[in-house]
């Protein structure tokens, strides 16, 4: 990285006296991201086996998921919409986003009053938009995927969807980038340094996996917007593995792997800015290798919901609505006759219906208590999922 001199003059903000306010003003160092247009990675034996080995068990997770429910299951794509919120959920929760599994349900069909749980929301709308993306991964494409991640977060509605304007930094304060651990480029070098990275992703002559962590530091590095960075450059991520085919049927839960040992996840971005790209790279090999074995195991847990909710329902008419819906239970393991309506197309008798014969068959509660708005849950389904995202807090 190189660095050029600027002046900070520190505004009053209503929060700091003047003493401080005037201590806040004086030079500093903003960032000047080297091209990475070109740049080739010199990787030690030890790094390079090291990530093919993790790039594998990403693609093996993949077929597994395939595998266990068919290519032609109507559970693979619910099983996908679900590791996608999985990712999507832990990537949030790297920027301190917290929700729990029902509370992003609920939100999902706009009955959460948890204002964390809509944030998450978007970034799971970020995610699906990197996948759709993926084949076209260009700056327009990452300004779309931040644009669907900030249109719901309020007070940033003015910043979704372009670069930002002004500096930005990590660490220090509102007041003043003086003391920061990171000071992002000036904002007129942002739309260049973006190319460069884009170009640079569209490259097929290195470890899939090396160029992921690699594109992810240097997106870090220029922090091209006024906010969403992080969640932005991880949902990046899917996109490039999901446009070199490594990941195709499913979302492997990466941020999952990073969220362990998050400080291990910073060290490293900070490395990277000071010149060594082999930390980020072994973060990177690491979270998917975990991704893939943790994956794995969600996915035969939520199989096994699926599963005992089929032997539930043994003695419902295979021609019952019931069963069309069973299979998304995994993705939307709450639902109300609305979601039956919009989502599946099914007409409001239809739709109560169904849901009678879910309740009846002991795979849904109704949890309001309600005559009007009722909303069920699949219980088995919120479990596992809480259970795993207790497991990634404990480390």
């Amino acid at each position: 990285m190189g660095y050029e001199e600027h002046v900070w003059r520190a505004e009053p903000d209503g929060l700091h006296g003047r003493a401080r306010v005037a201590a806040a003003s004086g030079r500093y160092l903003s960032t000047l991201t080297p091209s990475i247009a070109q740049y080739v990675p010199s990787l030690p034996t030890d790094l390079a086996a090291d990530a093919e080995e993790a790039t594998a068990a990403l693609a093996q997770f993949d077929a597994y998921a395939r595998s266990v429910l068919g290519a032609d299951s109507p559970t693979l794509g619910p099983m996908s919409s679900i590791l996608l919120r999985t990712e999507s959920t832990s990537s949030s929760q790297i920027e301190n986003l917290t929700v729990g599994a029902r509370q992003l349900a609920l939100a999902e069909i706009d009955q959460s009053t948890s204002q964390n749980a809509k944030v998450v929301v978007a970034n799971v709308r970020a995610m699906e938009a990197a996948l759709d993306l993926a084949e076209r991964l260009d700056t327009s494409a990452i300004l779309t995927m931040q644009r669907v991640l900030l249109e719901a977060q309020p007070g940033f509605e003015d910043h979704a969807g372009r670069y930002r304007d002004g500096l930005v930094w990590v660490g220090s304060n509102g007041l003043t980038p003086i003391g920061a651990s990171h000071i992002a480029p000036q904002a007129e070098r942002v739309p260049a340094a973006m190319d460069d990275l884009v170009a640079f992703m569209r490259r097929d002559d290195m470890p899939v996996l090396v160029q992921a962590a690699i594109a992810h530091a240097q997106f870090e590095t220029i922090h091209p917007f006024a906010d969403g960075n992080g969640r932005t450059g991880r949902a990046m991520v899917h996109a490039l593995l999901r446009s070199k085919r490594v990941l195709i049927s499913t979302t492997a839960p990466i941020s999952a792997g990073l969220l362990r040992d998050t400080e291990s996840y910073f060290r490293a971005l900070g490395a990277y800015r000071d010149g060594d790209a082999r930390p980020i790279i072994e973060g990177f090999g690491d979270a998917s290798r975990f991704a893939a074995s943790s994956g794995a195991q969600l996915v035969d847990e939520l199989a096994e919901q699926v599963e005992w909710s089929r032997d539930q329902m043994s003695g419902v008419r295979k021609d019952a609505g019931a069963w069309r819906v069973l299979p998304h239970l995994v993705a939307h393991p709450v639902v109300n006759a609305n979601f039956l309506i919009e989502q599946m197309g099914m007409n409001g008798m239809g739709a109560q219906r169904a849901l009678g014969q879910l309740v009846d068959a002991g795979v849904l509660e109704e949890r309001t208590g309600m005559q009007r708005n009722r909303v069920y849950q699949h219980i088995g389904v919120i479990q596992v999922l809480d259970v795993y995202a207790q497991r990634l807090r404990r480390g």
